[in-house]
C-alpha cells in the first residue's frame, strides 16, 4: 500500500480513534476488548482503504467498520453485559429528548438505563444523540434507511424515558 494510504490511515487515526474507543466501550463495556475493536477498525479501514468511494465521510465510514465489528465481537462473546455505569443525565436538570446530545459520558444512570434496551434503540440513540451524528451517517453506519432511522430513534427515545423512570432515575419527570 502506498504512503499516502498509511498516512490517510493514520490520520483517521488520531483524529477518530477515542471517539470509535468510546462508542465501542459503550458498546461492550469491556476496556480491553474495546481497545482491541478499535485498533481492529483501523486495521480493517487499512486493509480495505480501496474500497473507501468518499461518498460518505472518513468518520462515518470508520463509525460503520467500528459498529459491524463490534456486533461482531458481540454475537461471538454472549453474554456480554453491556452499557453500564457510563453515560450520566443530571439529576437537576429536565432535558427534552432532543437534548440528550449534551449527556455526559459518564453517567451511571443513563448507562444502566441504556443497557436495558434492546441493541437497535441503544445503537440509534448513542449515535444520534451521544455521538451527534446526521440521520444520513447514521443510516450510513447502520446500514438503514433513513426512515428507519427515524422511526426506531422515535421509538427508542420514549423506550429510554420509561427505563429511566422504572429504575427511578427520573422521579415521575420526563426527558
Amino acid at each position: 500500500m502506498s504512503d499516502s494510504i498509511k498516512k490517510d490511515v493514520e490520520e483517521w487515526y488520531y483524529h477518530y480513534s477515542n471517539s470509535i474507543f468510546k462508542f465501542i466501550f459503550m458498546m461492550v463495556h469491556d476496556y480491553q476488548q474495546a481497545e482491541d475493536l478499535t485498533h481492529e477498525t483501523f486495521i480493517k479501514a487499512y486493509k480495505n482503504y480501496c474500497s473507501f468511494e468518499g461518498k460518505a465521510k472518513p468518520r462515518t465510514w470508520l463509525f460503520s467498520i467500528a459498529r459491524n465489528i463490534t456486533v461482531d465481537a458481540i454475537r461471538k462473546h454472549k453474554p456480554i453485559k453491556l452499557l453500564k455505569d457510563f453515560i450520566l443525565i443530571h439529576k437537576d436538570s429536565d432535558p427534552l429528548p432532543e437534548d440528550i446530545v449534551e449527556v455526559k459520558e459518564n453517567s451511571k444512570e443513563l448507562y444502566k438505563a441504556l443497557s436495558s434496551l434492546k441493541r437497535p434503540y441503544r445503537e440509534v440513540i448513542i449515535l444520534r444523540k451521544i455521538k451527534g451524528f446526521s440521520i444520513k451517517e447514521t443510516s450510513d453506519i447502520l446500514n438503514w434507511s433513513e426512515g428507519k432511522v427515524k422511526t426506531t430513534l422515535y421509538r427508542a427515545l420514549p423506550a429510554l424515558e420509561n427505563q429511566l423512570v422504572k429504575e427511578g432515575f427520573l422521579n415521575g419527570r420526563s426527558i
